[in-house]
């Protein structure tokens, strides 16, 4: 597969799924074969508009791939996933790998059995900020995020945790690799049935404290992580994909001041730099970046703050 284009598809084209079907219309090092939805009218009007093929069935874009995207409502993940596995084909699912722990075990067992590659789209791992701010954190002892949005009919079928909150559970999980310890939580639903903003208070074996705050029902949006580390401080804005950097530093005297650390950010879009990646790995077979258990750690830490706020709203 090395010297082959990697023949691919995408099951599921709603808002994000057609994103990525425009991106791999347009990738080089792959053949985009086509997609499927279960929604024909809207499956037929992204072929149309990225010059692909409608399958008018899953099996039958299955069998005419290497490997697929699959962007289904969360509660299908774990079903499609399988379907999609069983049929050899490798995958990238988006976030959050499935709607429970045992789906997300299914999953990972059958990549495992399969011997496929199964990659989860938490695509903030692939934010140019991210990218440049990971070597540089060294034992922070607190972070404070917050991930503020409007208010967009879809995704409701899951809360501002899954579906917003997690790229940042998976961010700091990146950045300190150490268990919660304890968690305190709280949320209310505002314009759906389901916890449209949530904040969660996580504390990690290494004694590092992280404060989160996600919104789905805000007035603006606002991508935003500041991390605090012995010597130094960071302050990473997601959306601009900037980062900012100051440091301690000891002067002649004994004296210290703070001085800023530039740190040079080469911007790009996330989701492109994403799905390029899972087209190389399918094609080398290298291990992917977000891969099965990264996805099931994140998940488990995001069920772990729905208990604790399901205890604080009474509900």
């Amino acid at each position: 597969m090395t010297d082959a284009l990697v023949r691919v598809g995408v099951v599921g084209v709603g808002s994000i799924g057609r994103h990525h079907a425009r991106i791999l219309a347009a990738a080089p090092d792959a053949e985009f074969v086509g997609l499927f939805d279960t929604d024909f009218d809207r499956a037929g009007r992204v072929a149309e508009e990225f010059g692909c093929t409608a399958w008018t069935s899953l099996e039958g874009l299955l069998g005419s791939v290497d490997a697929v995207t699959v962007a289904v409502p969360t509660p299908a993940h774990a079903e499609v996933g399988e379907r999609c596995l069983a049929a050899g084909c490798d995958i990238m699912m988006e976030k959050p790998l499935a709607a429970g722990i045992d789906d997300a075990d299914r999953l990972i067992a059958a990549a495992e059995r399969a011997g496929k590659l199964l990659q989860v789209g938490h695509v903030e791992r692939y934010n140019p900020a991210v990218e440049a701010l990971l070597p540089r954190v060294d034992n922070p002892g607190f972070i404070e995020i917050h991930r503020m949005g409007t208010f967009v009919e879809r995704s409701l079928e899951v809360d501002v945790i899954a579906d917003l909150m997690i790229h940042d559970i998976d961010i700091v999980h990146s950045l300190v690799d150490a268990e919660v310890t304890d968690v305190r939580a709280v949320g209310i639903p505002v314009l759906s049935n389901e916890i449209d903003i949530a904040n969660a208070r996580l504390e990690l074996s290494s004694g590092c404290i992280v404060n989160m705050t996600a919104s789905r029902v805000s007035m603006n949006r606002v991508r935003k992580v500041r991390i605090f580390q012995p010597r130094a401080y960071f302050s990473v804005d997601y959306s601009d994909q900037s980062v900012a950097c100051y440091r301690l530093q000891d002067e002649d005297g004994g004296r210290a001041s703070i001085a800023g650390d530039p740190v040079m950010v080469d911007k790009g879009e996330p989701l492109l730099a994403e799905l390029r990646d899972f087209v190389a790995c399918v094609r080398t077979r290298d291990a992917v970046r977000v891969d099965g258990r990264a996805g099931r750690r994140a998940m488990a830490t995001a069920l772990k703050i729905r208990a604790a706020l399901t205890l604080a709203v009474g509900s």
